[in-house]
């Protein structure tokens, strides 16, 4: 029976492609195929070239790091397997704190700045305005450019439908 269970979770660890977790590497992110518009988005996003999923969607520090990664890899691949999950994917309470101190971490002197300028208390999280930084529609990533978008980029029109 050991044996067995052995030879499964062997099998499993391999196809789900479990080693590669353990890097920083976004393409581990797509090895779940749900994954691919968020990857796709932050290939095309302002982070793209300073930070991995990882650095924003992970802690810094080594032994929450490696818990959350465990957390996170266990709940998914449940409810990847069970296919019990929300569509859009939503980051659940634990994940946006993690987001919220890796936005503080990374651009803390302009987050300190603007909640000086509302009384010194803080601010709403950082996703409330940003949460398509690193990839998402409602930043233009990934989604199709509007007619008139194309236009102005072309030179057809100005900004304010003059030619």
């Amino acid at each position: 029976m050991l044996g067995v269970f052995a030879g499964l979770a062997t099998f499993t660890f391999r196809y789900a492609e479990g080693l590669s977790y353990l890097s920083k590497k976004p393409e581990a992110c797509i090895n779940c195929h749900i994954m691919q518009p968020q990857f796709d988005g932050w290939q095309k996003s302002s982070h793209h070239t300073v930070a991995v999923c990882v650095d924003c969607h992970l802690p810094e520090a080594f032994i929450p790091k490696y818990y959350a990664k465990a957390e996170n890899g266990w709940r998914h691949g449940k409810m990847f397997t069970t296919q019990d999950f929300v569509e859009p994917i939503v980051v659940q309470a634990a994940g946006r704190r993690i987001l919220q101190e890796n936005c503080v971490r990374c651009h803390g002197s302009i987050v300190a700045e603007m909640n000086a300028h509302v009384g010194g208390r803080e601010a709403t999280e950082c996703t409330q305005c940003h949460g398509t930084v690193g990839h998402g529609v409602r930043a233009g990533l990934g989604g199709p450019l509007r007619r008139e978008e194309i236009e102005r980029l072309m030179g057809a029109t100005e900004p304010g439908g003059e030619r």
